[in-house]
């Protein structure tokens, strides 16, 4: 408790000199500024301004709280940050959680070598009240350069990773942060270590693991950005194949007409002849033949929506070879405000989905319904399932390495558009909900 009220007044007091010095406040507010820029580039803060003006002065104060190798300071800052910045972002949990951590083991590393090694030297030499001036233009130099330098690669909006992605990078963030903890507690027993070969130990260790954290946390955000771009290649290469699929079955139907036109006088004339034979019988067997002709069915649009249609054709296509009945209404516009990956991921795994069960089942009909009203796009799959349902809904095929990722990311989509999604099971019936707000 004792230690809890140090780390409080130790606050109170960095921003009661930071209230008393206008000039020093606003230097806490640029370097807040330039974090907050910095940090917002990979994580969804919430849009009312009140959070976005509470994070940058939060990440300004926290830029500047005194970080000692030996000082259990570290844990009530991280005790501090970790739900400050969770509380104030949203869409993906892990993927918060893993950001956070990226930059707290991106920001804590450079306040503990300006306060563990740089504040000695200058006292050393006689120069506390330099050091007391300078330190707050020396974090905000490095803030304001790290954003000046980076700015051009930063991404527009916050990266959207899939959760096995996400769950990838907080395992690697844990190697940073745990060796961060480890060399600044170190030598911790009850307050400051006396000790002076622990002590001795410890400034070594922290000369290389700080620079070892700051670099790492660095190279993550760079991962991210690498994992996002690996996604969005893989989520257009598969509408790409989707696209080819349907554009190839609209080829196979041309022909089919073609070759029908080209044929058309000779069953003409059969018909003609069977006529004059008297043998209406085989002459209407002869009709319902051509009638039942692919190329007289032809391929049926779905919806005005290309990316849309091209996904539902090529499942529905799938579901007659598998023995499945489509029963589709969709009424989707040629436009939509919603990207064709997210589109087509949600269409494409809902379906999916529901055929792994239906094939299984008695009923053998997946009903899909989609469409866009008041501002709103609606999903609902429905299937029959036999036995009991998965343990989370997971993938029930033998390659779950392939498998089991699809309600996870419907999941996600849903949770970073703003939307919502509902799982319904019950006496042999399995109904999934989305619904998205669609921005004008």
């Amino acid at each position: 408790m004792e230690r809890i009220l140090n780390f409080l007044s130790r606050m109170e007091e960095y921003l009661w000199i930071c209230l008393q010095g206008w000039p020093w406040f606003l230097l806490v507010l640029a370097g807040g500024f330039f974090l907050y820029r910095l940090v917002s580039a990979f994580l969804p803060v919430k849009p009312r301004r009140g959070w976005r003006a509470g994070l940058t002065v939060f990440l300004g104060v926290i830029s500047g709280q005194i970080i000692w190798l030996g000082d259990p300071n570290l844990l009530f800052t991280l005790l501090a940050f970790v739900p400050a910045l969770l509380l104030a972002s949203k869409g993906d949990r892990v993927g918060r959680l893993t950001v956070t951590v990226i930059f707290f083991c991106l920001i804590m590393p450079v306040n503990a070598a300006l306060d563990t090694y740089c504040a000695p030297i200058m006292a050393h030499y006689g120069l506390d009240s330099v050091y007391y001036y300078s330190e707050k233009f020396i974090r905000l130099a490095v803030w304001g350069g790290l954003y000046l330098g980076t700015r051009r690669r930063l991404p527009e909006k916050p990266p959207q990773l899939s959760p096995r992605f996400w769950r990838l990078v907080l395992l690697l963030a844990a190697m940073p942060f745990s060796a961060l903890l480890a060399v600044v507690l170190l030598t911790f027993e009850g307050g400051i270590s006396t000790n002076s070969a622990a002590h001795s130990l410890t400034m070594n260790l922290g000369v290389a693991v700080l620079p070892f954290v700051f670099l790492t946390a660095l190279a993550l955000l760079y991962a991210i950005l690498v994992l996002e771009d690996h996604e969005r290649l893989e989520q257009a290469d598969k509408l790409a194949s989707l696209r080819e699929s349907y554009y190839q079955g609209l080829r196979r139907e041309e022909r089919q007409v073609r070759t029908l036109r080209h044929d058309l006088r000779n069953h003409l004339t059969a018909l003609r002849g069977l006529v004059e034979l008297g043998d209406e019988g085989k002459a209407l067997q002869y009709i319902d033949q051509l009638a039942d002709s692919s190329a007289l069915r032809g391929g049926k649009r779905l919806c005005e929506n290309d990316a849309a249609n091209a996904v539902l054709s090529a499942k529905a296509e799938a579901m007659g070879r598998a023995g499945l009945t489509a029963d589709f209404a969709v009424s989707l516009p040629k436009s939509l405000p919603l990207g064709d990956a997210d589109l087509c991921a949600l269409l494409g795994n809902a379906l999916d989905n529901a055929m792994e069960a239906a094939e299984r089942a008695e009923d053998k009909t997946v009903v899909l319904r989609c469409r866009v009203e008041k501002g709103l796009f609606m999903l609902r799959v429905e299937n029959a399932y036999a036995g009991e349902l998965p343990p989370g809904l997971s993938t029930t095929k033998a390659d779950k390495t392939s498998h089991g990722f699809g309600l996870a990311g419907m999941r996600e989509i849903a949770e970073r558009l703003g939307g919502s999604l509902e799982i319904r099971a019950g006496d042999g019936r399995f109904q999934l909900v989305v619904c998205l707000p669609l921005p004008p």
